[in-house]
């Protein structure tokens, strides 16, 4: 609800600027450095078709199939894109989506309606991806992953109409400190991963920005992210668990897909120098 509030102040904000920009020279609208605070959702495409992915053998290559001691498959199960809540039958949260907050710096060139500029960014979101398995044991094992922080440097290029208003696309490169999280109800073998990873990637998008004052201006933006984050690895050991144990003396796990989507919708609050 308070996020509704704020993009329905923001477009009221946007529809008013060009009424307030006829009480001032909207001639270097747009044009210098800003500093500025960002607040927005962000939601995570489906990713259900995720699975967890194996390396047996320990030889880098995943993808290898997990076996009982009878030769069938111990994930027989399957797999589902959220968070495990028991050990059969695939039941699993939803991914979350969540509240990101972000900080920016920025700078513009106005060349007569045309604005070309590059923005640095950084901060949050709350957004968490998992993706859980089930073995026939049972138990269940699930790959969390949410961005510790991240930032992103893009360019950006738009028009205004002659000031008061700008309208422009986004876009440029994307990393992330991913917070990477392994839980299992398997208490026989032995389990350790590698933590926080590094991610990278791009992002673009588009929106627009209105001036509220000589000083003062107020977006809404839409951005689409893609980071790929493949180096997080969990390795299983025997531990107490028999020889015939499906992991042998020792298998790696991996999710499926490395790829960390998200689509934004976001607002800021801008000063221009």
């Amino acid at each position: 609800m308070k996020f509704t509030s704020l993009l329905v102040a923001a477009a009221a904000g946007s529809l008013a600027a060009p009424a307030m920009a006829q009480d001032r020279d909207t001639a270097e609208d747009f044009n210098g450095p800003y500093i500025g605070v960002v607040g927005g959702y962000t939601v995570q495409p489906n990713d259900g078709h995720e699975t967890l992915t194996f390396d047996t053998d320990l030889d880098g290559t995943f993808g290898d199939p997990v076996n009982t001691a009878g030769g069938t498959n111990a994930f027989s199960p399957g797999f589902c894109g959220g968070g495990a809540t028991g050990t059969a039958n695939r039941d699993c949260t939803s991914d979350k989506d969540g509240a990101e907050y972000m900080a920016r710096l920025g700078y513009d060139k106005r060349m007569g309606n045309f604005v070309v500029g590059a923005v640095l960014e950084g901060g949050r979101s709350e957004a968490r991806d998992s993706v859980s398995g089930f073995s026939t044991t049972p138990a269940s094992y699930t790959i969390s992953r949410e961005a510790d922080w991240q930032a992103g440097a893009r360019l950006r290029a738009g028009y205004t109409p002659g000031g008061g208003v700008l309208f422009y696309a986004t876009g440029g490169g994307a990393f992330a400190k991913m917070d990477n999280r392994f839980a299992t109800t398997n208490s026989a073998n032995s389990f350790s991963d590698n933590g926080k990873t590094n991610a990278w990637g791009y992002s673009a998008g588009g929106g627009a920005e209105a001036m509220l004052t000589k000083n003062v201006s107020l977006g809404l933006e839409y951005l689409y992210t893609d980071l790929k984050d493949d180096d997080y690895t969990v390795a299983v050991g025997q531990g107490t668990a028999p020889d015939t144990n499906p992991f042998g003396e020792g298998t790696d796990i991996k999710r499926s897909d490395p790829h960390f989507r998200t689509h934004s919708v976001r607002a800021s609050v801008n000063f221009r120098f």
